[in-house]
C-alpha cells in the first residue's frame, strides 16, 4: 500500500509545472503579439542575454522605470542583448497611450490573457527576469526603486561577458 501511495504522490509531483521563475532553470518558451501586429517568441533570442521586464501602464514603479530600461536597451542591444517588455493589462489600448508619451525602441509584448505572466510566476509589477545566452533564468527581481538598474546592469554586464 505505501509502494502505491508513493507511486501516486511521484505521478502528482510530475504532473505539476515547476515555476519558471527559478534561478538556474530553463526559461519557459513562448510567443505573444508584439507591438506592430507581428509575434515575437523567446525561442527567436536564443544564444543572447534576454531581460524580460512584465509592466503595466498604471504602475508607478514600471512608468518610473521604464526611461531606464530604455537606456540599457540601446547602451547593451549591438552586444548580444536584448530586452522584451512584456505589458500585462486585458486590454493593450493603455499601454499603447502611454508609449505614445514615453515612446521606447525594445519590443512591446501582449500578455492579455496572463499567461506569460503566470508562466513565470509574476507576483506584481513592475517584475524582471534575466535569461542567460544558453536559457537559463539566471536573475530575478520583483519591483523597482531607484537604483535598482545598477542590478540589472552588474546582471547584463556579467552575463554578456560569460
Amino acid at each position: 500500500m505505501s509502494n502505491r501511495i508513493a507511486a501516486i504522490a511521484a505521478a502528482l509531483l510530475l504532473s505539476v509545472p515547476t515555476l519558471a521563475a527559478a534561478p538556474n532553470a530553463p526559461a519557459p518558451q513562448f510567443s505573444l503579439g508584439a507591438r506592430g501586429g507581428h509575434n515575437v517568441s523567446l525561442a527567436q533570442y536564443k544564444g543572447q542575454v534576454v531581460m524580460i521586464n512584465f509592466w503595466a501602464s498604471w504602475c508607478g514603479p514600471c512608468r518610473q522605470e521604464m526611461p531606464l530600461l530604455e537606456s540599457i536597451y540601446k547602451k547593451y542591444n549591438k552586444l548580444g542583448f536584448t530586452l522584451l517588455g512584456v505589458n500585462v493589462e486585458p486590454d493593450s489600448q493603455a499601454a499603447d497611450k502611454w508609449l505614445k508619451e514615453t515612446p521606447v525602441s525594445f519590443p512591446i509584448l501582449y500578455d492579455t490573457e496572463s499567461k506569460v505572466s503566470k508562466l513565470y510566476d509574476v507576483p506584481g509589477m513592475p517584475s524582471t527576469v534575466i535569461i542567460d545566452r544558453t536559457g537559463k533564468v539566471r536573475f530575478i527581481h520583483r519591483g523597482y526603486v531607484p537604483g535598482d538598474e545598477n542590478e540589472y546592469l552588474d546582471s547584463i554586464r556579467t552575463l554578456i561577458r560569460e
